[in-house]
């Protein structure tokens, strides 16, 4: 009896300090709303303590205050390692407040001191004019997760838990959050998660039954009905419910520490090989009222526990004298007298259950990625180099020769499992198969007889969400591990706005001294716009690139290798950056090779230069044929060998470009060239004519300002697509060959007229493959079966 006495005067004291935490975390969240000055309310409150502009989220700052606290005890207790994921949105006033109370807020941000003057500081600058932001930005010690746009959050945790076999992962999803597409698919994690190499998810689902303006939709389900929802995605939940704070804290224990204690049951049953199979992992269903502990009513309507309370509740405080004393009554609610001695520093109850060092949410080292990162073990892509004896006269698919080094990186990587290929069920369709060699998916069963390359322990991530594949594999990069996106190039954009998010992370993570740069982030693009023989018009978009080159120059890179060599040394060089977001746009079919790997190299260095094999201009060309894609290369230089035949006397200068950036200016971004480099290459009064792999008019956009712009004339894809052959895909959007040289005839000043044959045998052919396509139903032979003869 006495022990038993003695354990419950221990949780007793565990849930008091616990709760005088999330009051202290309530209070901290309050005044950032509101407060400017008097943080401790040594004085009456007064209007001009308050901020003339109230900017921030108060309805979803409890429940979040109140599982970091309880996530306190547990760490603490237990000796967990634990990180947390908050994605409902704006949640940054208690995700500051949590890494202040714990200290790593004012160790990364010294003039933020733990006292009262810290207080003063913390307060004013949230939502301030040079502070900081609303949600939970990079500044935020402990943080891999924005907050700012809904629905990543899961997917993000499982991305942090793999290969990460002692680590936790509490995610607090909020029931808005809950209702987007992205979130919705990111429950079957559990199908992919590996209870022995793989470390744990902890869902928390925080039910407070609002939006900003209406009913959530999860929180309005039948008990029954949302019991089948999440056991049917694989979890088993355990619902914690109320609205009094005793209650909640004892209900809210119990929950953690069961769903721990599974935790640690299903890991130690599949590390020692008594349980195979899929586990059906724990999560908490926790419901508690919106803006719980803020003003119940305000001007006769209720606040609390409704919408209202989502954003500001009280919205006039420096002009009506009513708010202005609710407010003060609010905050001394929490009695910060017994939260904060007169310094302002919290009292011992407060941080009784705060965790040592690093294990602290606010500076785990996994939230830090950058700090556990190892530069990958990449075998020399010349190993994996295409022979190339004479450009153009052979042939290859890119992607496959990727395939083997992408095997072999895998491979060299597997000791570590810090490596892993994502995509949405198209790594076999984009003809990188060659990595299931060294490892198959990853599956967490059942089995069929007729399943290939499927595995527990796999490092091939496939599920059928782009969503999904980039939540991942951020999650999993931000954590301190590499990885590549393997996807179709015309459904990117399912992913264009997860993108922006990570862009912007990374460009404000940059300015931040304590944030270690991680991976890169890198895009590849495969089965695009040109080569959609079977699917057509649906599977033809390449503007992806378009929305990458508008975020900041410092952290987009867009590549667009011509052959198998030059793929592999940009995948060589994306594998090796750090902090930057790199596109890769590639086919897959077969395709010519035209550099051997020495001369990709030093292509690729470049990132633009003259072919001098396909040029004839000995420094002073009559026309620039340019061109960025392997689609635009082969009918670029396909345009140069029927020039040869039919205008020998023509100059022509090739310029491939693979880096697209080099074309800005040097003072538009780090890759741009300088006025005198780009001259150099484009001429400044000589035609410069362009097939482009995208839309064209992102060319004009980057080189716009560049000395004879008015002689660029680009083509690219138009927007007209269909399911037909390949080069009738070129021919519809005016980017064949043949119209390449009627474009050189047209701007040409000395041909005109004296070439008017050789333009109307180049209309000619194309009502002539017009024709053949349709009786024959593919290409021309002479198209079919071209090669590079050599010389231009």
């Amino acid at each position: 009896m006495t022990d038993l006495i003695k354990v419950t005067d221990t949780r007793v004291t565990e849930l008091r300090t616990v709760n005088a935490w999330w009051r202290a975390a309530n209070y901290l969240a309050v005044g950032q709303i509101y407060l400017m000055d008097n943080p401790l309310l040594t004085e009456p409150l007064r209007p001009e303590h308050v901020k003339p502009r109230l900017l921030g989220h108060w309805g979803t700052s409890p429940g979040l205050n109140l599982v970091y606290a309880h996530l306190n005890r547990v760490i603490r207790q237990r000796g967990t390692t634990m990180m947390h994921v908050t994605g409902p949105g704006h949640g940054g006033p208690a995700a500051l407040a949590g890494a202040w109370l714990d200290g790593t807020y004012s160790e990364r941000y010294p003039d933020v001191s733990r006292d009262i003057a810290g207080m003063r500081t913390l307060f004013r600058q949230f939502s301030f004019p040079g502070g900081v932001p609303s949600h939970i930005a990079p500044v935020v010690p402990g943080s891999i997760h924005e907050g700012g746009e809904l629905g990543y959050s899961l997917s993000h945790a499982f991305g942090a838990a793999f290969d990460n076999p002692d680590l936790v992962v509490a995610c607090i999803i909020g029931d808005g959050e809950a209702e987007t597409g992205p979130l919705a698919a990111s429950w079957h994690g559990t199908k992919f998660l590996s209870p022995v190499w793989d470390g744990a998810v902890l869902p928390i689902l925080h039910l407070n039954g609002w939006k900003i303006a209406n009913p959530a939709i999860l929180a309005r389900l039948p008990r029954e009905e949302l019991d089948a929802l999440l056991t049917g995605c694989g979890w088993v939940p355990t619902y914690v419910e109320g609205d009094d704070p005793d209650a909640v804290h004892t209900a809210l224990a119990r929950a953690l520490d069961k769903s721990l204690d599974e935790i640690a049951r299903i890991q130690a049953a599949a590390r020692s090989g008594r349980e195979v199979g899929r586990p059906h992992w724990p999560m908490i269903v926790l419901r508690t009222p919106k803006g719980w502990t803020g003003p119940h009513e305000v001007d006769g309507q209720q606040v609390e526990g409704t919408w209202r309370s989502h954003q500001v509740p009280l919205t006039q405080v420096r002009g009506n004298p009513a708010h202005l004393r609710a407010l003060e009554r609010w905050l001394r609610s929490y009695r910060p007298d017994e939260l904060f001695d007169t310094e302002g520093r919290p009292t011992p109850d407060v941080l009784a259950n705060v965790p040592a060092g690093d294990a602290r949410l606010g500076a785990v080292p996994q939230a830090n990625g950058g700090l556990l990162l190892r530069s990958l073990p990449l075998p020399d892509v010349g190993r994996y180099a295409v022979e190339v004896d004479e450009p153009g006269t052979t042939l290859s698919e890119p992607t496959r020769a990727l395939g083997a080094w992408l095997r072999d990186v895998t491979a060299a990587s597997a000791p570590r499992r810090d490596f892993r290929i994502f995509g949405p069920d198209e790594t076999e369709s984009n003809r990188l198969g060659a990595v299931y060699e060294a490892s198959p998916k990853a599956w967490q069963g059942p089995f069929l007889d007729v399943d290939q390359h499927l595995a527990g322990d796999g490092r091939v991530m496939e599920i059928l969400s782009e969503h999904t594949c980039q939540g991942w594999l951020e999650g999993y990069l931000l954590t301190g591990r590499h990885g590549v996106f393997s996807t179709y190039e015309a459904f990117t954009h399912l992913v264009s706005s997860m993108f922006n998010q990570h862009a912007k992370w990374l460009h404000e993570s940059a300015k931040i001294d304590w944030r270690a740069p991680i991976a890169s982030l890198n895009y590849l693009l495969t089965s695009h716009v040109w080569r959609q023989d079977n699917n057509g018009f649906s599977h033809q978009d390449p503007g992806f690139v378009d929305h990458v080159v508008n975020k900041r120059p410092e952290v987009v890179r867009v590549y667009f290798p011509p052959d198998a060599n030059t793929l592999l040394v940009t995948a060589e060089h994306t594998l090796r950056s750090r902090g930057l977001v790199n596109v890769v746009v590639a086919g897959k079919q077969a395709m010519p090779n035209w550099l051997d790997i020495e001369a990709a190299r030093l292509h690729c260095a470049r990132g633009v230069g003259v072919w001098e094999f396909a040029s004839n201009d000995r420094g002073a060309p009559d026309v620039v044929l340019a061109c960025a894609g392997d689609v635009p290369t082969l009918e670029t230089l396909g345009a140069v060998e029927l020039l040869g035949r039919h205008l020998p006397e023509l100059r022509v200068r090739v310029v491939n470009v693979v880096d697209l950036m080099r074309l800005l200016p040097q003072s538009e971004h780090p890759h741009g060239m300088s006025d005198a480099d780009y001259d150099a290459l484009f001429g400044t009064d000589v035609p410069v004519i362009f097939a482009y792999h995208g839309y064209p008019w992102l060319i004009h956009r980057l080189t716009y300002r560049r000395h004879g712009h008015s002689e660029l004339h680009v083509r690219g894809y138009k927007e007209f697509g269909t399911t037909t052959t390949p080069f009738d895909m070129v021919v519809l959007n005016d980017m064949d060959r043949y119209q390449r040289v009627i474009d050189v005839i047209d701007r040409v000043p000395s041909l005109g007229r004296n070439a008017a044959d050789v333009r109307q045998l180049m209309t000619d052919q194309r009502t002539r493959h017009h024709a053949w396509i349709r009786e024959h139903g593919e290409d021309l032979p002479e198209i079919r079966e071209w090669r590079w003869p050599g010389g231009a």
